[in-house]
């Protein structure tokens, strides 16, 4: 994939490229599902992070905010073909969030790292990510919830 130095670049091309697509099927659903594997998973990945299991601990923790920012944009009624161009999208379209599109490329990177190529984490890598990851976590964790409690009554 093309490397982009900023997120309003790799926005534009996504977009360009039809990798932003809307999605009206089942969303509210969809929402839930997510946020419910997305605290089930946030669990594990504390508990591993508490154990020192610095590679499951990183990738859980990404994948927490994965599925938490893919709901955040079904909220929307967004989605994104991959990662890179969700991440671009929730920098670009909502600024509000303030997260930080060098730190989301860096921890998508380390994890495609792990995943494809057998990259291994160390402590200094959970140590440098813990923080941030905890924060866009709860940031996202806490508008998907707000949004599905204002819908409650009308599903």
């Amino acid at each position: 994939m093309r490397q982009f130095k900023t997120e309003k670049e790799a926005g534009d091309w996504c977009v360009r490229e039809g990798n932003i697509l809307t999605d009206q099927d089942g969303v509210r659903e969809r929402i839930f599902a997510n946020l419910t594997i997305a605290k089930e998973d946030f669990q594990s990945a504390k508990d591993a992070a508490e154990k020192k299991r610095w590679n499951s601990a990183y990738k859980m923790h990404y994948d927490v905010l994965h599925q938490l920012a893919e709901a955040y944009l079904l909220v929307d009624k967004i989605k994104s073909r991959n990662h890179h161009c969700l991440f671009a999208y929730l920098c670009a379209q909502y600024p509000e969030l303030e997260f930080d599109w060098n730190f989301l490329e860096k921890v998508r990177t380390k994890r495609n790292g792990v995943n494809y190529y057998g990259t291994l984490f160390q402590e200094k890598d959970w140590k440098e990510a813990q923080l941030q990851f905890q924060l866009y976590i709860k940031t996202l964790q806490t508008r998907v919830e707000k949004y599905l409690e204002s819908t409650k009554e009308r599903s």
